[in-house]
């Protein structure tokens, strides 16, 4: 616990928080330097060991006051009370993009021949959220997406297949927070 400046840390997280407050405006100043410190308390044995270097030490703080934000922004979407896109609607909608959409257009109200269900208007609508936010994901989640879910194509081994739903859970992600911000 010797050694450490409370008082420089104190202002570095302001500073970050300030940054992180600048680009995510749902989240409060106070609120992300106060779980920066909380942060910096809690790995207190690591801080110590970089107290003289800003730049690692503004790392740390970037990456708590991020992920403070990032759950604030995953909590909102949570809880504004708008449609929300499941993983498994996501991947219907991804397998859809085999078909242009006036084949699609040709099938609402007619019912799927593998689930049996009615096909609506909401598929064209998912269809153009899907891509709008996979133009968000990385690279590498976009070539996972197209191969497994809208190609048909199996995954090479279970770190692939793992891979596949990590990039749907970011995709709905991307298409929910697109809903709620219309970017």
């Amino acid at each position: 616990m010797t050694g450490i400046d409370w008082g420089a840390l104190d202002e570095l997280a302001e500073r970050i928080a300030r940054e992180i407050t600048a680009k995510w405006q749902i989240v409060e100043l106070d609120d992300v330097k106060q779980e920066i410190m909380l942060h910096a308390v809690r790995e207190q044995h690591i801080i110590s060991q970089y107290q003289g270097n800003e730049d690692v030490l503004r790392k740390i703080f970037w990456n708590a006051g991020r992920r403070y934000a990032a759950k604030e922004r995953a909590y909102l979407d949570l809880m504004d009370d708008q449609y929300h896109y499941t993983p498994d609607e996501v991947r219907g909608v991804m397998r859809s993009f085999v078909y242009t959409d006036a084949e699609v257009s040709e099938q609402i109200g007619k019912k799927d021949d593998l689930t049996r269900c009615v096909i609506t208007d909401n598929i064209l609508s998912a269809r153009m959220d899907a891509e709008k936010a996979i133009k968000r994901l990385s690279r590498d989640y976009q070539e996972v997406v197209m191969r497994l879910f809208v190609y048909g194509l199996s995954p090479v081994n279970d770190n692939d297949r793992k891979r596949g739903y990590r990039a749907i859970d970011a995709l709905t992600a991307e298409m929910n927070r697109n809903i709620r911000t219309g970017r």
